[in-house]
């Protein structure tokens, strides 16, 4: 496979992987959206060595776990929770998950949907660190938050690898403080 940058690349390279893979989809899912994919990103190796390695030096020693929304959060929280030994929470879509959960209501860009959280998978207090994989009108990760906040964790921080900022979803987030390698 041929990289775009050398196989050493540092967390401050994870901006450039991100800017040189992203692709762009107009009109997608419906009119009127441009659908940003991160899926090239994720595809190339280095890219996401980067990308995985700039959001857990940005939170390290500020969380005990991390919380992936479904699906590409899950991508995400899965390695940075491996490179800093931490738990990984799943934040799944409605209806997916079995016995007792939590589930929250949202608004997204083009619609509605609904997310739910398994209820006593880690001791009250844990300080837990949302990741996704973008940051648009803030619905989602919104959501994901008050869960996190229901299960009586802390929620220590937000991160993302793009962030929307004409969609303003930053504002939605509250004082959780938010790390994102590239906004557009």
């Amino acid at each position: 496979m041929t990289h775009l940058f050398a196989p050493n690349a540092s967390p401050s390279s994870a901006a450039a992987h991100v800017e040189a893979l992203l692709a762009s989809y107009p009109d997608f899912p419906q009119p009127n959206i441009l659908f940003r994919d991160l899926n090239p990103v994720f595809a190339d190796a280095v890219a996401f060595r980067a990308i995985v390695d700039d959001l857990a030096d940005q939170h390290r020693g500020q969380f005990d776990a991390v919380a992936g929304i479904e699906a590409r959060g899950f991508l995400l929280a899965a390695a940075v929770g491996y490179a800093a030994n931490a738990a990984v929470l799943a934040v799944r879509k409605g209806g997916k998950l079995p016995g007792t959960v939590l589930i929250e209501e949202y608004d997204l860009e083009y619609g509605s949907a609904r997310l739910e959280l398994e209820v006593g998978q880690l001791p009250a207090g844990t300080r837990v660190l949302i990741l996704d994989d973008v940051l648009a009108t803030g619905g989602t990760i919104a959501a994901t938050s008050r869960l996190i906040e229901r299960a009586g964790y802390t929620l220590t921080g937000v991160g993302v690898v793009l962030e929307l900022i004409d969609l303003h979803g930053r504002e939605r987030l509250g004082t959780a403080p938010v790390h994102a390698i590239m906004s557009i």
